[in-house]
């Protein structure tokens, strides 16, 4: 039999929110929120101080705290400074996945193959299958999508964007952070779509991003492992793509396999104008490079030569 009181000691803030905010009241979730956003306030603020600066009351705090498992306040925020204090950094987190991987680079292939095919099989899963329909239904019919992704998520977010234009789908890339993000948010538009690659903790431009798809009304489909139960009823559909093991180094393969699959199932959608636009492309690459077009045909004629 589990405990689950042992259970709940291991798990960090973020995950026990994560665990528990589906089935909080709206008062409590919102303020489970703001214990994953705002830790340093709750670290250093009392409990009066944390319900004004999260615009409720003091009673929800301690209430909210409770509902999580905590003893009380300052339990929480006992946890929360473990959290912080002992999340591993990258490279202790290259340094757990090494642990892991065997002798040799041999071994390093090995492990990283049965971490992604472990992932594969999450993607071949029914209830993926029937989320990844959805989520390119929502796609397709949009008038323009935006594929928003920063840190290394920012140059999936380039290459799908990339990709989605090159098959005729009108596409732009919201993969900057800070201020610059703001003129990229200039072309979200009614009727538009947007693909978000992020993960938790929920980050400044998330919640922008959010906020400005919601007073739109523009649909987003999420892709993340983690991020789904803090902004629960701003996204239209959610792709759970695992990233490897929990506090080892994030492995971004299986975004890349479900990125290649939308690209494929949104050609599919439209085939005759995916080709259109791909026979458009190589017509552009010819007239800006004469020479490629004759490499092409030299390359063909070559299969001639000597038989």
């Amino acid at each position: 039999m589990t405990d689950d009181t042992s259970q709940d000691a291991t798990m960090t803030v973020d995950a026990r929110v994560q665990a528990a905010l589906e089935s909080l009241p709206p008062a409590e979730q919102r303020m489970a929120r703001f214990f994953v956003d705002q830790k340093q306030s709750v670290l250093l603020g009392s409990a009066a101080e944390i319900a004004q600066l999260a615009g409720t009351s003091d009673a929800t705090v301690v209430r909210t705290a409770r509902s999580l498992g905590f003893d009380s306040l300052s339990a929480l925020r006992q946890m929360l400074l473990s959290d912080l204090t002992g999340a591993p950094s990258p490279g202790r987190r290259l340094a757990r996945t090494l642990e892991e991987t065997g002798e040799g680079s041999a071994g390093a292939l090995r492990h990283v193959i049965d971490l992604h095919e472990s992932v594969l099989d999450v993607l071949k899963r029914p209830e993926m299958a029937a989320a990844f329909e959805r989520s390119i239904d929502i796609l397709a019919r949009a008038n323009r999508r935006h594929v928003f992704g920063i840190g290394p998520s920012g140059a999936m977010a380039d290459y799908a964007s990339l990709q989605f234009n090159r098959i005729g789908l009108p596409t732009s890339a919201l993969s900057v952070s800070g201020i610059a993000l703001a003129d990229r948010l200039l072309w979200l538009g009614k009727g538009d779509a947007v693909l978000m690659m992020a993960y938790a903790p929920l980050y400044r431009e998330v919640e922008i991003v959010l906020e400005q798809a919601m007073q739109l009304d523009v649909p987003v489909v999420l892709i993340s492992d983690n991020l789904a139960p803090l902004v629960s009823g701003k996204v239209a559909e959610t792709l759970p793509i695992p990233r490897g093991k929990a506090d080892h180094l994030a492995m971004h393969g299986g975004t890349i396999v479900l990125l290649e699959a939308m690209i494929i199932g949104l050609a599919k959608r439209a085939s005759e104008a995916a080709l259109d636009s791909l026979e458009r492309l190589s017509s552009l690459r010819g007239s800006i490079d004469k020479a490629w077009m004759k490499r092409g045909v030299k390359k063909n004629k070559s299969k001639y030569i000597g038989r």
